[in-house]
């Protein structure tokens, strides 16, 4: 009879359950992906690499966790999921070992006006519970200190039968911390009546100049057919009573046009549609029309603290919860550690906890109140990583989309030890990233390539760092690389005087931004940078500024309407078949009358996920089938957009199809580094770097003098940097004046001038610390951008 093994021996056999260590990924096409199969391992760092358009996202956001995600999803309720978005399945073989992905993305926090760092965050949430108990005097619970909750006072009546007693009269009061005047909002609104309508005019002759309040639309008509104003009477001759009806009428039910309709007032009508909205999130023509027509100022009531003036006037310490958010957060950690209240002991170390994870993650300069709309993609990227540090959840999947972005040389040390802690926690870390500072740290690591969009899409190297330098991938050669610095620097012809700057943290600063020359402004995050380039540059100085705000644009837009390329070609191809250029447009006649000209069918299921599939009309080409009959130079309109941008040149740069005018736009394309992407692509589909380095090359053309860049080498591969340098070299020659705002050490050495920022972040910065060449920020070593550059030149 065999003996039973001992507890010792029983422990050495692995536990069926631990065999389950790696992530396997067979024929993944999603996108540009060639059918990629790797394993990856759970509970380590992996790192993705490889040039812009390799197919790194569509490997770990569109495959990995959009599958983990789904399966997720498919684990609630129908009725659940009808409310989730929908997600369709990756184009792969076979996903095993997937854990649950929680993915923290560079997508900006929501713009909605009243939401704040502070809210985004438990930190506000666990403010206002400690103000309720401690604060004196006492106003009430923590809605009391909230700005999103306005105070409500009812009375009514329940009946109660006792006896001969029915009557029991009750009454219902909430109390909230939301300033009444500006409804938390802490900006009140004025509007330029002359913008909204031409008072020389009357309704019939089409006076009002809204967006959207086109004569006979339902908007219009709300006006023309209520019976409270003379369509036919120029609104200057209106009475006080006819003008108070168009401008300020209380919501009322009536019959128009013989549909009930709700009849409201101009000026409340535009409040609630335009102005409940965070300016970022319109559309361009929508926030055009909000700049011109309306000034925001800063409430008088609350004086921009969004609340109540009970809430202002309960103090801990004396200090109140506005003046609490209005603080730098490490000035509000230190403030809490003050606190000792032996009765909230445990919500103040949560407090404490939440506020350190600021400081860590170099956060420490933000403030409670500061509005998240205004956030930077990292910013928000790293908001996002607090609510995730102090989590109890382990082995759960943690995908990071270039977390560097933003970030200081001297602060990617600190956003390393935070991805090597979640992963000492036994969590799985994938990241995708460029900077090799965060490649070396890797346990494992997948490099893409070798080129980009369809030159892409294949597994160049699987391994560790050591291998990957060993592999002789475009990665592996330049993880190395030194940009040098320059031997000879170019003179200046002019400068920009900026006199007295302070913008946010910035404390009364003179420079004097040099012209005609590569000029690097930098500093740790939140020294001032952006304070100083784009609040302070003066206006008027014929100023280009491309910065990373996200392209506004529905899955219908793409390269070519957005760069306006489409334009020239849809006039080349009218011009060669003597026909109109609108049957060229998939947005206009030409379109197919199935998809209307998206390509695909979105069908919403109700309940379940929604899907979408190819048209079956026009096969996804977006156009009528009598439209592709029309050819320029032997392809249609639909060939045409699926071409590359490198083929698009070479097509439109000679023979039948010669066309100047998508010629020199196609050309600006390329020269950004964006010679892969199709013509067709949706834009919703692009990443960061490849959004900015397009709206660049559409800003290349015009006649501005200063181009002002923010982090352009946002989402560039360390072998891009060269061309994006390249592409610098040639404006400045060009006659520009070239001002980056950059963490980026190759771009700080290729500088004529270096403006530092700092020395700290917040109100530890806001103060110029070198203005000089590279060579000398190298030597004197004076600053924390000097010891990191001098370390990356090997000075």
């Amino acid at each position: 009879m065999s003996k039973a093994p001992r507890a010792d021996e029983q422990a050495s056999v692995p536990h069926a359950a631990d065999r389950h260590d790696l992530i396997r990924v067979h024929g993944a096409r999603e996108n540009n992906l060639k059918d990629v199969s790797i394993e990856i391992p759970k509970r380590r760092l992996t790192v993705f690499t490889g040039v812009s358009g390799s197919g790194k996202s569509s490997l770990v956001f569109d495959t990995i966790a959009a599958e983990s995600q789904r399966l997720i999803n498919e684990t609630y309720s129908a009725f659940v999921q009808g409310f989730m978005p929908t997600l369709a399945r990756p184009e792969v073989d076979v996903l095993e070992g997937l854990t649950t992905a929680i993915i923290v993305d560079q997508q900006r926090l929501g713009a909605d006006p009243r939401s704040t760092v502070g809210t985004a965050t438990d930190a506000n949430a666990m403010l206002r519970i400690l103000f309720s108990r401690l604060g004196k005097p006492h106003i009430g619970p923590p809605s009391a200190y909230a700005f999103n909750v306005p105070s409500v006072r009812a009375s009514g009546a329940i009946t109660v039968e006792r006896g001969s007693k029915k009557t029991e009269r009750a009454t219902f009061e909430r109390t909230g911390g939301m300033c009444p005047r500006c409804e938390g909002r802490g900006t009140v609104s004025d509007i330029d009546l002359t913008q909204l309508y031409d008072d020389t005019r009357s309704l019939a002759e089409g006076a009002l100049t809204i967006p959207g309040y086109t004569p006979g639309g339902w908007n219009y008509r709300l006006y023309t057919e209520s019976g409270l104003v003379d369509p036919d009477k120029p609104i200057r001759k209106y009475t006080k009573r006819e003008l108070a009806d168009f401008l300020h009428h209380e919501p009322e039910r009536m019959k128009i046009a013989g549909i009930n309709m709700t009849y409201e007032g101009l000026i409340p009508r535009i409040q609630k549609s335009f102005l409940a909205k965070d300016k970022e999130g319109m559309q361009p023509h929508i926030r055009a029309f909000v700049e011109r027509a309306v000034t925001f100022t800063t409430c008088p009531d609350c004086d921009g603290t969004r609340l109540s003036e009970g809430a202002r006037a309960s103090k801990i310490k004396r200090v109140s919860i506005a003046d609490a958010c209005a603080l730098q957060i490490s000035d509000l950690a230190d403030w809490v550690r003050g606190l000792d209240e032996p009765s909230v002991a445990p919500l103040l170390t949560a407090l404490q906890l939440t506020l350190d994870s600021f400081v860590e993650i170099g956060l420490g300069y933000l403030s409670l109140d500061r509005p998240s709309g205004t956030l930077s993609g990292g910013e928000a990227q790293r908001v996002k990583m607090i609510r995730h540090l102090g989590s109890s959840l382990t082995d759960v999947t943690y995908v990071f989309d270039e977390p560097t972005v933003g970030l200081h040389p001297h602060d990617i040390q600190r956003m390393n030890d935070l991805l090597l802690q979640l992963r000492d926690k036994g969590n799985t870390v994938l990241v995708v990233e460029h900077k090799p500072e965060t490649i070396v740290i890797a346990d494992h690591v997948v490099d893409l390539g070798p080129g980009a969009g369809t030159a892409g899409g294949t597994v160049c190297f699987e391994g560790t760092v050591d291998g990957l330098r060993a592999a002789g991938t475009v990665t592996g050669r330049h993880l190395d690389d030194r940009a040098p610095v320059k031997k000879s620097v170019r003179t200046p012809d002019g400068a920009l005087e900026i006199r007295g700057a302070s913008t946010h943290n910035l404390r009364d600063v003179d420079v004097d931004i040099p012209l005609g020359v590569l000029t690097v402004v930098t500093g740790v995050a939140g020294s001032g940078k952006s304070s100083l380039v784009h609040g302070s540059i003066p206006s008027g100085a014929e100023v280009i500024s491309v910065d990373q705000s996200p392209i506004r644009g529905s899955r219908r837009s793409n390269p070519a309407t957005y760069t306006g390329l489409l334009e020239p070609i849809r006039k080349a191809f009218a011009k060669a078949n003597g026909v109109k250029p609108a049957l060229f447009s998939a947005n206009s006649e030409g379109a197919c009358p199935t998809c209307n000209g998206a390509g695909v069918i979105y069908t919403d299921l109700g309940m379940m996920a929604g899907v979408s599939s190819t048209c079956e009309d026009c096969e996804g080409k977006r156009f009528q089938p009598s439209v592709l009959e029309y050819l320029l130079g032997g392809r249609d309109i639909s060939e045409v957009l699926a071409m590359s941008v490198t083929e698009a040149e070479e097509f439109f740069g000679s023979g039948e199809a010669k066309t100047p005018a998508a010629q020199r736009v196609l050309a600006r394309l390329a020269d950004v580094g964006l010679g892969y992407l199709s013509l067709g692509q949706p834009l919703t589909t692009l990443s960061g770097g490849e959004r900015q380095r397009l709206k660049l090359a559409t800003h290349m053309g015009d006649k501005g003098g200063v181009y002002v860049l923010d982090e352009p080498t946002t989402g560039l591969h360390l072998a891009d940097v060269e061309q994006l340098l390249g592409l610098l070299d040639r404006l400045v020659d060009s006659g520009k004046s070239v001002i980056v705002v950059e963490h980026h050490q190759a771009v700080m050495a290729h500088a004529d001038w270096i403006i530092d920022l700092g020395p700290g972040a917040g109100h530890d910065g806001g103060k110029i610390v070198f203005e000089g060449t590279p060579a000398d920020l190298i030597a004197a070593r004076s600053t924390l951008t000097g010891e990191h550059l001098a370390e990356y030149v090997g000075g």
